[in-house]
């Protein structure tokens, strides 16, 4: 039975985000971003108002923040040792990127390695441009987080300190992607970060970000990350967001996104690790013929929670979305799609296709799908759909009847459920990280081949 109430929260828990509160406050004169006091004291009382949300919200109906109301998160201090070579096993093989490392939330200059990009592109920290004085960044930050309804995005913005700063003017095009590694440490201490990024690509600008959140060491800590997305008209932008970090963490992520006329945005999403796990993708398409492909995996065992909630906004004429994500759950791992597809009064001759299909490889794992359309324009074409299942017994038995075993079958069922996701991504290097990955958790994954390994990843990635 899914609980619709939550512990009531401890001192502790005032305590842990007003005293770190405070904390950023007071950090902001020495880091430069003073300037945005002003905006975090606004969202931190709509935080103070809102408070950590229950299952009685309906955003939150499948998902539990029990531990978050309960937890005394601490601020993480700078200076974590970290060096290149434990760094290392984290970087994309045959991924030629621009590099920029955050460790516990804080930028790691010695670590990163941006390399010559054009004139009128800017990569690097948001605390890093503001120490410089290039304050023009303010203009975009909290424009697409509504703190007012939105308790942990507030959240964000009340702590935010540093993230990626990536910035490109009219006709600009970056052609390596930015490849963002954020790494967690471990604390003796429950620990807690909040990066915030931002990404402008102005018009008929072009980029490709990676965000990618890994640990090094097992303790509980509290990730919560936003991310805005700014395509202006014609603007081309691919972002993927790799969560592969310890399964005690926490991570709650928010991409939201604005876009612009005939602009193209392309969110690809790959949830494995973490114990709670929260995955928020929001483009308002405000320009018409604009374009957004929504893509994800996540796959889940244990006892992990998956949790993935799009907000698909057609707020102009003529746009097109696209939402495909699978789920693969095992073990007590728990998994939740809400899918909400919003057409605007002026979002006529809108055309979108929102499908959630999910596998379940054990009889205790859970799914719970919710697709939804909101609709006040009529002239629109929206399909919405979701399904959950098992792996289908007639396809196995026509892998055993060419001489496979059942495990092995499976396993190759398994493999090419999940790999139709990674097809959609253009990064090559990122879909054989993640085709190696998805291998790794197979059932019974050591008793395929490596010919199989390399066969399968060729037909299915094109490598």
């Amino acid at each position: 039975m899914t609980e619709t109430t939550i512990d009531k929260p401890t001192d502790a828990y005032a305590d842990t985000y007003a005293n770190a509160f405070a904390a950023v406050v007071a950090h902001a004169e020495g880091n430069g971003t003073a300037p945005l006091n002003a905006l975090r004291q606004a969202a931190f009382d709509d935080f103070a108002r809102l408070g950590i949300p229950t299952t009685r919200h309906e955003d939150w109906r499948y998902t539990n923040l029990r531990k978050l109301a309960n937890t005394a998160f601490t601020r993480p201090q700078t200076g974590a040792e970290v060096t290149a070579d434990d760094i290392a096993p984290f970087m994309i093989a045959g991924l030629d990127a621009h590099l920029i490392v955050f460790v516990d939330g804080y930028y790691r200059e010695d670590l990163s390695q941006i390399d010559e990009h054009p004139e009128g592109t800017a990569i690097g920290s948001i605390a890093e441009a503001y120490q410089k004085g290039c304050t023009g960044i303010g203009d975009y930050l909290g424009k697409q987080v509504d703190t007012a309804n939105d308790a942990l995005g507030a959240l964000n913005t009340a702590l935010m300190e540093d993230g990626v700063a990536v910035y490109l003017k009219a006709g600009k095009k970056i052609d390596k992607p930015v490849h963002v590694l954020s790494i967690a440490t471990a604390h003796s201490n429950s620990a807690m970060t909040h990066p915030r990024n931002l990404i402008v690509a102005g018009e008929g600008a072009e980029a490709t970000v990676i965000e990618h959140y890994v640990s090094l060491g097992g303790e509980n800590y509290f990730n919560n990350t936003v991310t805005e997305l700014f395509a202006a008209d014609h603007a081309v932008v691919h972002h993927y967001m790799l969560e592969r970090e310890a399964e005690s963490a926490t991570n709650i992520s928010t991409l939201a996104i604005h876009q612009g006329e005939r602009s193209d945005v392309h969110s690809h999403t790959v949830l494995l690790g973490g114990e709670l796990v929260r995955n928020n993708v929001r483009p308002v398409m405000a320009g018409k013929d604009a374009h957004c492909l929504i893509n994800g995996l996540f796959v889940g065992h244990g006892a992990q929670t998956l949790d993935n909630a799009m907000r698909v906004e057609h707020a102009a004429p003529n746009c097109r979305s696209r939402q495909f994500y699978k789920g693969i759950m095992n073990d007590q791992s728990h998994g939740v799609f809400t899918g909400r597809i919003i057409v605007q009064e002026d979002g006529q001759q809108t055309d979108a296709i929102q499908s959630n299909r999910n596998m379940l490889l054990s009889d205790d794992a859970r799914m719970n799908a919710r697709p939804q359309l909101e609709i006040y324009a009529d002239d629109v074409r929206c399909t919405h759909g979701a399904t959950t299942g098992q792996v289908d017994p007639e396809a196995v038995f026509y892998f055993r009847a060419r001489g496979l075993p059942e495990d092995v079958a499976r396993a190759m069922l398994i493999y090419a459920f999940a790999a139709e996701g990674f097809d959609r991504m253009q990064l090559v290097p990122v879909r054989a990280l993640l085709a190696d990955e998805m291998i790794a958790k197979l059932p019974m994954a050591n008793k395929l081949s490596a010919e199989f390994n390399e066969e399968i990843k060729e037909r299915l990635y094109r490598i």
